[in-house]
């Protein structure tokens, strides 16, 4: 599915990072290891990197990885992209400093509960886990995002999920998105940054 949307030559979420990513990047100590996941087409890993961020992305569509490659190169960065299957990828011990997971609502329940766990399992201890995605609301906007309710977070969700992190920001919120073709229009959206103690 994911290969077939991005088959197109435009950046489907557009080039530009999403506006949480840039407005809490600023909490990266510099030269973070940072990884970012299912990052699409690389809009925001080519951001971080272009911050002095030694970033590591995953994605599996061939289709995302090329135009991320595209991106860093005429942004003159470097970006480790990684071709991989976020069910299947190998959540090494203590690895980064930060974890970026901005609109990843594709994971249903079971798989989602899993990609939360592996997120903590790698990051560092003092490490900044950075999560933006939809609200339920969303789904009255039907601006983006999944079509499922249970794939939605509310903070009650967030706040059990990270039990066992520090919850240093966490805001439900209503924005204007225009993030290519893909996020674009009014919507619901949940940010949470928790720290790893």
């Amino acid at each position: 599915m994911w290969e077939e949307r991005f088959a197109t030559p435009d950046y489907l979420f557009g080039t530009e990072p999403a506006e949480f990513v840039c407005r809490e990047a600023v909490r990266l100590a510099p030269r973070s290891d940072v990884l970012c996941l299912a990052d699409g087409e690389g809009r925001n890993s080519v951001y971080l990197a272009g911050l002095g961020h030694r970033v590591v992305a995953m994605e599996m569509a061939p289709s995302a990885i090329a135009k991320a490659r595209a991106l860093a190169a005429a942004r003159g960065v470097t970006v480790d992209i990684q071709q991989a299957d976020i069910a299947t990828w190998d959540w090494k011990p203590d690895q980064y400093d930060a974890i970026f997971a901005v609109f990843i609502q594709f994971a249903p329940p079971s798989l989602r509960d899993a990609i939360f766990a592996g997120m903590i399992r790698t990051l560092r201890p003092g490490g900044l886990v950075f999560l933006h995605g939809y609200t339920p609301k969303q789904l009255a906007f039907g601006t983006g995002g999944p079509k499922v309710i249970e794939n939605l977070y509310t903070s009650e969700l967030l706040a059990k999920s990270f039990e066992g992190l520090r919850i240093e920001h966490m805001l439900t919120y209503e924005a204007e998105l225009d993030e290519g073709s893909a996020h674009h229009g009014r919507s619901a959206l949940i940010d949470l940054i928790a720290r790893k103690v």
